[in-house]
């Protein structure tokens, strides 16, 4: 297969994932964000990578975003809203954390390809994502990737999409988006 067709064969996997997502989840992802105090992300492997995206551009807009497990990470309290990104909706390490954010008062969103699942019994709210993952291959969607890369660059993209709702995509936006972008590299 030429690198071209796999390209093609990703874009497609993503625009099923996307078709098949509910918009009133996006729509109260959103509304968490912005009611928010504070915003935390937490995942695991290279779904940590693409929640890491949504914080740093949240950042960009003007909230208050941390990575659980960076040194500058305060602790979570009432009023704060984690993020969780798991495939599995099962990963050990997160479900301690999120038992730890519920315990604190905080508010909890899981992204994930299984509402169904430890982390999405704790959920406040979940979006679910039907992608493919290579931990759960009984789930009846086929890739042409590996692993979970579907639902890792969903995560991304989804991270965007509620980005560029809230804060538009005008040269106005974009200014004020690198007046806080690192200026230290």
């Amino acid at each position: 297969m030429e690198i071209k067709q796999i390209l093609s064969d990703i874009a497609d996997e993503l625009s099923r994932t996307f078709a098949a997502m509910d918009e009133g989840q996006l729509e109260e992802l959103e509304r968490r964000v912005l009611a928010a105090n504070r915003i935390f992300v937490a995942a695991a492997g290279r779904s940590l990578l693409a929640i890491r995206g949504f914080a740093m551009r949240l950042m960009h807009f003007g909230f208050e975003a941390y990575v659980v497990g960076e040194t500058v990470t305060p602790a979570i309290q009432s009023g704060d809203l984690l993020i969780i990104a798991s495939g599995s909706g099962s990963t050990a390490t997160l479900l301690v954390m999120a038992e730890k954010a519920k315990k604190a008062g905080a508010d909890l969103v899981l992204i994930t390809t299984r509402p169904a699942s430890p982390l999405g019994a704790l959920a406040d709210h979940i979006v679910h994502l039907e992608a493919y993952t290579a931990k759960l291959p009984a789930s009846g969607i086929e890739s042409v990737q590996l692993g979970g890369n579907t639902f890792e660059q969903s995560v991304l993209i989804v991270g965007d999409a509620i980005i560029i709702h809230i804060a538009g995509s005008s040269d106005e936006r974009n200014a004020e988006l690198m007046s806080r972008h690192a200026n230290l590299e």
